[in-house]
């Protein structure tokens, strides 16, 4: 299923749910039902012992025999199909369709216009997990760990936190300031006092936050590293920040799945530079950033890699100070150690290169200010951000300077994301080679003796694509490598 469900948590109290099937699956479902205060109707030719009960109990209603269609007419809201009978199944699904009521179909997704999700419970809070009805296995795998993870303190902290909100409300109601008020206080000893089971002294600590006028109406920002596209790669304190933002400024190249960790309600706004295409300036992203910060809105400003590496981070924290706004730094894996890691190129090795270059190549005016007799020297790594539209001038400068055509490059393209490329060669060939792959922008070259590595080491992803021979490999592979042949 390709198309992502969307998720709902439905009110069903007093409603009329028909269930369809009398086993021991049909049992498990209505007994949740009856759990979310729903009204089963179970419709069955006979009836499991405990369901038995339940009718004997009135509280469910028994409609004996094969399913008919009329058991839809009326009141129904939702509809279950738990038989071990796919024929059946098939006409109830068929039936609710018409009827235009959503069906679940026990252990048949495609039938299913709803799912069950597998569910941790703490109290008011639940959390459910989904995988589209395709692999419930892994939603129950998920849902282990996170029983682990939530005790039943949380399910008591939601109850106080509903008891209390339209006092809450009614104390903050700027949105903005309401939910600073929440961050302090859930990351305060709140939760730490219901663990202790010290209920009164809980309550004694909301009603002094409540209370207190020290919540912070200013404005800020948070210059934050996204790293290279995995969202995997994220510090914990990108997280928080991503989750605290108001308002994020991000870069064009920050990844969709790093964006789906920020809050949903938080304004996005792109703010990237293109080559060829839209581009904010710098003025103006230092306009917006002054403009949502003086609004009191705590605004993130999110970039690829880091943002003190060839990420203008020093600029937009000089113009902060300028105007008073108060700023935090977040650093994110620059895209170097990234896309090193995720092909299996150390950027160092002692029997190569003891030292790295990083090195932008963004436009010719960058280029021509680079000293290309230092950069052509043996035994370091250099490695190019933002150069694929410049491989040309980097092979014709290097080689110029007396760099080996003979020594191995790797370009990465989306390095860490799940469409990374790798395309290998070496210096004499580097332009002809990319051309030959089509690379395209967001693209790394990583150039010297490590970047030949890659070939025996990558790990993630497609393996390493080369226009001819493969570049030379290390000493002691290629001396393994001559003493296997004897």
């Amino acid at each position: 299923m390709n198309t992502p469900l969307y998720p709902l948590f439905a009110d069903l109290r007093g409603r009329a749910v028909l269930v369809v099937g009398g086993g021991a699956v049909a049992e498990r479902k209505v007994e949740a039902l009856l759990h979310a205060g729903a009204l089963p109707r179970v419709g069955s030719p006979a009836l499991s012992p405990g369901l038995q009960a339940l009718a004997t109990a009135q509280r469910i209603q028994w409609l004996p025999g094969r399913f008919d269609a009329h058991w839809l007419a009326g009141d129904i809201w939702l509809v279950i199909a738990a038989t071990d009978d796919s024929a059946t199944n098939q006409l109830v699904a068929a039936a609710a369709e018409a009827q235009r009521l959503f069906v679940n179909v026990v252990d048949d997704a495609q039938l299913s216009r709803f799912h069950v999700p597998a569910v941790v419970e703490r109290g008011p809070l639940q959390i459910a997990i989904s995988s589209g009805g395709g692999a419930p296995m892994v939603a129950r795998h998920i849902r282990r760990q996170l029983e682990i993870l939530f005790d039943r303190a949380w399910g008591s902290l939601s109850a106080l936190i509903s008891r209390e909100r339209p006092a809450i409300r009614q104390r903050f109601p700027d949105p903005a300031t309401r939910r600073r008020f929440f961050d302090e206080l859930l990351e305060g000893p709140l939760l730490g006092l219901l663990r202790r089971q010290q209920p009164q002294a809980a309550e004694a600590e909301l009603q002094r936050a409540m209370a207190s006028t020290a919540t912070d109406n200013r404005g800020s920002v948070v210059l934050v590293g996204a790293g290279a596209g995995d969202p995997g790669l994220l510090t914990l304190n990108a997280l928080r920040a991503l989750n605290q933002a108001d308002v994020i400024l991000h870069d064009r190249l920050v990844s969709d799945a790093v964006l789906q960790l920020a809050r949903r309600d938080a304004d996005r706004m792109e703010v990237g530079k293109s080559a060829g295409g839209h581009s904010v300036s710098q003025a103006q992203i230092h306009a917006l950033m002054l403009e949502h910060a003086r609004a009191g809105r705590r605004v993130v400003r999110l970039k690829g890699g880091d943002a003190f590496v060839f990420g203008r981070g020093g600029e937009e924290l000089e113009f902060l100070r300028q105007h008073g706004i108060a700023y935090e730094v977040v650093p994110g894996i620059t895209a170097a150690l990234a896309c090193a890691a995720y092909t299996g190129i150390p950027l160092t090795h002692r029997d190569h290169a003891q030292s790295v270059r990083l090195v932008t190549a963004h436009c010719k005016q960058s280029l021509d200010t680079l000293d290309w007799d230092a950069l052509a020297q043996e035994r370091q790594t250099l490695v190019f951000y933002m150069g694929v539209a410049g491989l040309a001038q980097i092979r014709t400068r290097l080689l110029h300077a007396g760099r080996g055509g003979g020594t191995p490059f790797a370009l990465v393209e989306n390095g860490s994301r799940p469409e990374q490329r790798i395309v290998t060669g070496t210096l004499a060939d580097l332009a002809a080679t990319a051309e030959e792959h089509r690379v395209k922008s967001p693209a790394l070259l990583i150039l010297g003796e490590v970047a030949a590595l890659t070939h025996e080491l990558h790990w993630f992803g497609a393996a390493p694509l080369t226009a001819g021979p493969t570049p030379s490999l290390s000493k002691k592979t290629a001396a393994a490598k001559l003493a296997n042949a004897a």
